[in-house]
């Protein structure tokens, strides 16, 4: 299987998560942007601890990043400038991601996304 099979079928974001080092140079350029308006922050940074872990499978990890970069792009299916509804979209793949993936994100990844959090804006990792 490659890594495009496991994109989120959305063309730029699955082109991106072909580059690993410019999703996450990017994802934390827009974290840091947006973390007091994201309701599932610590999804987000769990998903993203777990992408980029060496010890998750590589269709885990392409999984991930799709969802990741579809987070990134600066344009998707409804814009995230929009008050309330903005990132539903990036939630719903988020969302389908972690469940296609879930036992693959374990108590570790989820204690770094806590910590991080608990920091304040996270640093890049």
């Amino acid at each position: 299987m490659t890594s495009s099979e496991h994109g989120v079928g959305f063309g730029p974001a699955d082109r991106l998560a072909q580059d690993p080092e410019s999703v996450r140079r990017r994802f934390w350029i827009k974290f840091k942007k947006v973390v007091a308006s994201l309701p599932f922050a610590e999804d987000l940074l769990a998903a993203y601890y777990c992408a980029f872990d060496r010890q998750t499978p590589r269709h885990v990890q392409a999984s991930l990043l799709g969802a990741i970069a579809y987070f990134i792009l600066p344009f998707d299916f409804v814009t995230d400038v929009m008050p309330m509804l903005g990132f539903a979209d990036d939630a719903a793949v988020l969302a389908t991601a972690i469940r296609m993936v879930a036992s693959h994100i374990t108590n570790e990844h989820r204690e770094a996304a806590r910590a991080a959090l608990k920091r304040g804006v996270p640093e890049e990792k």
